[in-house]
């Protein structure tokens, strides 16, 4: 009978050890989905329209806030000053690293409420990008059709604050 008992559990817990692989695996599965996967027709999460009078949104992180081991290049403070002076057209941007089914990000605006702005170029790059453009007065839908062609991707983060 202890035998068979003995027996029982540790069947238990394999049975319990093999479940728990799986599920990481599967998490681990839909992470990278979710991070790389981009059909053509699908656009990330983004506001079609600037945020209300009045809402609610999180500041972009500036000053203080940009020191530590997230900020070690001066293109990541350079990024963060000039989405901070863009926010409203970030929010109406999507963010084609797909941080939005990854992180559950909005909009591009997202990745600058956070460090993820500083440690991802491909968010980075779209935030140099709006900020251009915005000085060159275009408007956020244009701006967002140039995302979709990846025109940002010519940026140059390590031509930025130096």
């Amino acid at each position: 009978m202890a035998g068979r008992m003995k027996g029982q559990r540790r069947f238990r817990v394999m049975l319990r050890r093999k479940i728990l692989l799986t599920v990481v695996a599967a998490m681990a599965t839909a992470a990278s989905y979710a991070q790389w996967s981009s059909p053509a027709d699908e656009v990330p999460a983004y506001h079609a329209q600037p945020p209300a009078p009045g809402a609610k949104v999180a500041p972009v992180m500036t000053g203080k806030q940009l020191t530590g081991e997230y900020f070690r290049y001066p293109w990541q403070i350079e990024t963060y000053k000039e989405a901070a002076k863009v926010p409203k057209v970030l929010y109406q941007l999507p963010c084609y690293c797909r941080c939005d089914r990854a992180l559950g990000h909005q909009s591009l605006h997202s990745c600058f409420e956070t460090t993820h702005g500083a440690a991802c170029s491909t968010c980075a790059k779209e935030a140099v990008y709006a900020y251009r453009m915005t000085q060159q007065g275009k408007a956020a839908k244009q701006i967002r059709d140039g995302i979709l062609r990846k025109e940002y991707e010519s940026i140059n983060l390590e031509a930025l604050g130096s």
